[in-house]
């Protein structure tokens, strides 16, 4: 029977939407499981075959799930708030709300034609108003609270108040950006605005000046992430270091039990190591080191307290605030000009950049408080202002950065490790020796010593023991159009929340997308947009007075706020009066299976667990961590094409003639390769581009062959291949299955479209298993043992691979369970009908077609996974091979009931073995029982 794939697909789609048989209920006494995919932004390009690897297999899992009579929760939505769309409008004028609802639309057919189980009416969208609305209050919550240590959580800011109504800052153990001091009395006769800038000190969303990373011809800050090599990931623009003020989230309040969480998470081992590295625990000193003629100190944390007498010089970031005041006359040029090389760099290229030592000398010298010598006092980009205090002491023998520094600007190197190594040549970093040249550390090892000292430090009162982190807080705003705006208005300078009752704060149409002449971020072009303190609306910015009207924020959030908590949405989509409600929030509790890319490690999922916590603090849901179980997908990879333009010409040379030339390699896309080969089509070339209309070739035997190279598949290398192509050729259940086949779900694997054609095969095999020619037939007699076999090896094998989520193996054991039954001509309906069953989270459209055929009336997606029972894997008999001294002579059918001893007697006793004993007795019988019989004699 011809299996028309089109047309079953077309059909199963059009009901499972009709008929909405994934929409998840709430109100159920059913278990609970919940399948996420990571967040997908909707670029112009749409998918690619690369794009929905993570979604299919997170699809069959739902629907394995549901099969097994969970409630399943497997929603979708999309990131729509992005970079992309917002440069399309600045270049076009066209608003960003309507690229994005257009790369949706597109988006969203192409997921429909896939066949996914979603739940399409809990969509939520980050750039709806009605989602935006919840990001801003619980920016409001963040705003409206500081992380008590004492308590180990976050509290509301009346809390605060209320402790420093009481004993002013005595006793207070808060995270905070400085350390004030200041009495009860003293915080009730401060001002409102002295209470507020106070305030701002402890807020969990707070504005401080930052050191940010600027892209100027983007007009707005990039996360660290955003930038690679000095430019911005989108456009390659050049990105400076500046200092601006900037709303922050003090994600470093967080910073341990975000360590601690990692030991309760089942997540790829790499990626929690990427998040401990980012977080960066370290324990060691605070040191104040006096600076010879000023009466400023220099703060620098250290893990090697043990080492502080090897210390002999000092290296600032450049960004520290000391430097001005510090550096001499003299040195001033230089040290300016350096400053101004760094802003150059991110602080992720500063970090990463090992090899290459710099630095200039500020002209002063600190004096080390335990050698009592001079230090001199540089500035060097290795140094950052965010970890530690932005300061660092330089023990150059026993710090291999340190090392490199002192060689380059030739600085005292001082041994106080023992070691047999010249550490003039060779830094020695090494926690196993002993201290040497260090007063009264002498002969300590590092765990003594490095107490001693702390000690020591305590004892001087220049400092303290404390655990230090490397991760920083976040910035918060960007200085973009398409955004979350921040609902904060400025009065007295001073920052205040809009209230609840005013949200959604909506973004203003404006004219143009690009930063005001005054360098203000795109919404400084509203014309109605301050804020109306008496009347609580939006208004004119025209009406602004600064007493009844005022300005409102023209930051946006960064494009990690709507995806920090979209997870709960989801559980209570359409909900008006809060963003989700606590019984719900408790009912569907933690993602039980979240699937996609390792690249989000320590940016979504960092951010996630942060909110995440934070609500569970304020008593919004009762879970600390938001996504249990995590698989990181690997990536499908393209087929690049590539020609050889010999350079200076338009002329293209063929692939094994192009080492006799000075070449350029040139990506071309694979659509203008003739069929499957690598010959290209040099007319279909010609036409694609303009630039290449007149272009010239050079041809081995007649044709022009291109080289080919495996790489990510990506619009820019022109080597995608788009999936409704192959849902029209070879149907979505063969996209679906094919996309399993290629190998292990973690693991990288090249796309070839040639490969479809065995699945494709597969799929028509499975479907004529329920025909007999053109007729539909199905036998209701009792099935063999054998055909049972087959079914419960499936069973078996099909259980172990989902829940082990090795997809790639059920499909191989597919097609073997598909082959025995043809070749036994199985056709019974107790075989077929639970086959349909266990193929059906892979292949949906044609298991709910057969499904029907064999007169069923509803969807076979909530049928019961068909249960093993072992007793058709149980052997009835056993061919035994029979040898003897090693070599085989005859095979014997025996009973799989038999023991090792009743075997040996029918073996021995059987005409052919008589025949081979010709009456001696054998010296040794080995059974091994369903394997074998070995014989000696």
């Amino acid at each position: 029977m011809f299996y028309d794939h089109q047309q079953i697909e077309k059909k199963w789609q059009k009901y499972w939407e009709e008929n909405q048989t994934y929409k998840t209920s709430n109100n159920t006494d059913k278990p609970k499981f919940y399948v996420l995919d990571m967040f997908p932004y909707p670029s112009g390009a749409g998918l690619h075959v690369g794009h929905p690897l993570g979604y299919i297999a997170s699809d069959i899992y739902a629907r394995y799930k549901r099969h097994q009579g969970f409630n399943v929760l497997h929603p979708v939505g999309y990131d729509s708030f992005g970079l992309p769309a917002e440069q399309y409008a600045i270049q076009t004028g066209q608003h960003p709300a309507i690229t994005t609802e257009q790369n949706i639309n597109r988006y969203e057919e192409q997921l429909k034609k896939i066949g996914f189980s979603f739940d399409w009416s809990r969509e939520v969208r980050t750039s709806d108003a009605s989602y935006y609305k919840w990001t801003q209050w619980i920016f409001i919550q963040l705003y409206h609270s500081w992380y008590n240590k004492n308590t180990d959580k976050a509290e509301s800011i009346d809390s605060l108040i209320q402790h420093f109504e009481e004993k002013g800052t005595e006793g207070l153990n808060a995270n905070q950006n400085d350390e004030l001091n200041f009495t009860a009395e003293e915080w009730k006769n401060a001002s409102e605005i002295d209470k507020e800038d106070i305030l701002l000190n402890y807020r969990l969303s707070y504005r401080a000046e930052t050191t940010v990373n600027w892209c100027p011809a983007l007009g707005t800050v990039l996360a660290n992430d955003e930038v690679k090599d000095g430019k911005s990931e989108r456009g390659g623009f050049p990105v400076f270091q500046k200092k601006m003020m900037q709303w922050s989230m003090r994600i470093s309040a967080y910073s341990e039990r975000l360590l601690q969480g990692l030991n309760t998470l089942d997540w790829p081992q790499p990626l929690k190591d990427s998040q401990e590295y980012w977080i960066g625990k370290s324990q060691g000193a605070q040191v104040q080191f006096n600076v010879e003629g000023h009466d400023e100190t220099v703060e620098v944390f250290t893990t090697r307290p043990d080492t502080i007498f090897g210390a002999t010089f000092m290296v600032l970031a450049p960004e520290n605030p000391l430097v001005e005041t510090i550096t001499t006359d003299a040195q001033k040029v230089e040290v300016d000009t350096y400053i101004e090389e760094t802003s150059k760099k991110t602080e992720r290229d500063r970090m990463s950049d090992v090899k290459n030592v710099s630095g200039a000398f500020t002209g002063s010298y600190a004096i080390n408080p335990f050698s009592n010598e001079k230090m001199p006092i540089y500035i060097s980009d290795y140094v950052l202002m965010g970890y530690g205090t932005g300061a660092v002491m330089a023990v150059p023998a026993h710090d291999e950065r340190d090392h490199r520094f002192a060689k380059k600007f030739n600085l005292e190197i001082k041994k106080v490790v023992e070691t047999e190594e010249d550490v003039q040549e060779k830094s020695f970093d090494s926690k196993d020796s002993v201290c040497v040249n260090s007063d009264f550390l002498n002969g300590l090892h590092y765990n003594e010593a490095k107490a001693k000292m702390i000690s020591e430090i305590e004892t001087k009162g220049i400092g303290h023991g404390t655990t230090n982190y490397r991760q920083r807080d976040a910035i918060f705003s960007r200085q973009r159009y398409w955004g979350e705006p921040v609902p904060i208005y400025y009065k007295d300078g001073m920052p205040y929340t809009l209230p609840a009752s005013a949200l959604p704060l909506e973004l203003p149409e404006v004219e143009k997308y690009l930063p005001t002449e005054d360098g203000d971020p795109p919404l400084g072009n509203a014309k109605e947009f301050a804020w109306d303190e008496a009347n609580q609306k939006v208004v004119a910015i025209d009406l602004i007075d600064d007493k009844t009207i005022f300005p409102l924020e023209l930051s946006t959030m960064p494009g990690w706020a709507g995806s920090s908590w979209y997870f709960l949405r989801y559980m209570d989509p359409n909900d008006e009066e809060t963003f989700v409600k606590k019984e719900l929030a408790d009912y569907w509790g933690q993602v039980d299976l979240y699937i996609g890319g390792s690249e989000h490690a320590t940016g979504h999922l960092l951010y996630s667990r942060f909110w995440n916590m934070f609500l569970k603090d304020r008593g919004y849901i009762s879970h600390d961590e938001p996504f249990q179980k995590l698989i990181n997908q690997g990536m499908i990879l393209g087929m690049s094409a590539f020609v050889y333009r010999i350079d200076g010409t338009n002329q293209y040379v063929s692939k094994n003639l192009a080492k006799d030339y000075q070449t350029q390699q040139i990506h071309v896309d694979v659509s203008l390769l003739k069929g499957t080969s690598d010959e290209l089509d040099t007319e279909a070339f010609k036409a694609w581009r303009p630039d290449y209309a007149e272009a010239e070739f050079i041809l081995e035997d007649g044709k022009y062959i291109t080289d080919r190279e495996v790489e990510k598949m990506s619009k820019s290398k022109y080597n995608v291949v788009n999936p409704d192509d192959i849902c029209g050729e070879y149907g979505a259940d063969g996209l679906r299955l094919y996309e399993m086949f290629l190998g292990p779900l973690e693991q990288s694997k090249p796309w070839n479209t040639q490969g479809l054609s065995g699945v494709y095969g597969f799929l028509k095999k499975f479907w004529n298993l329920y025909f007999n020619g053109d007729v539909f037939e199905v036998s209701d007699e009792e099935p063999t043992k054998a055909e049972y076999k087959v079914l419960h090896t499936l069973i078996k094998k099909v259980v172990y691979d989902i829940e082990n989520f090795s997809f790639n193996t059920s499909v191989s054991s597919f097609m073997i369970a598909v082959n025995e039954l043809q070749k036994i001509k199985c056709n019974k309906r107790n075989i077929l009908e639970p086959l349909a069953v266990i193929i059906s989270p892979y292949a949906p459209h044609i298991c709910e077609e057969l499904w029907s055929l064999l007169g069923n009336d509803t969807s076979i997606e909530f049928e019961q996974f068909p249960a093993l029972n072992e007793d058709y894997l149980v052997e009835d008999e056993i061919e035994y091979p029979v040898s003897v001294n090693g070599r085989m002579k005859f095979k014997i059918s025996l009973s799989a009931q038999l023991s090792a001893k009743e075997v040996e007697d029918l073996v021995i006793s059987n005409e052919k073995m008589q025949q081979i004993l010709e009456g001696k007795t054998p010296k040794k019988i080995i059974v091994v029982p369903h394997r074998i019989v070995n014989i000696v004699i």
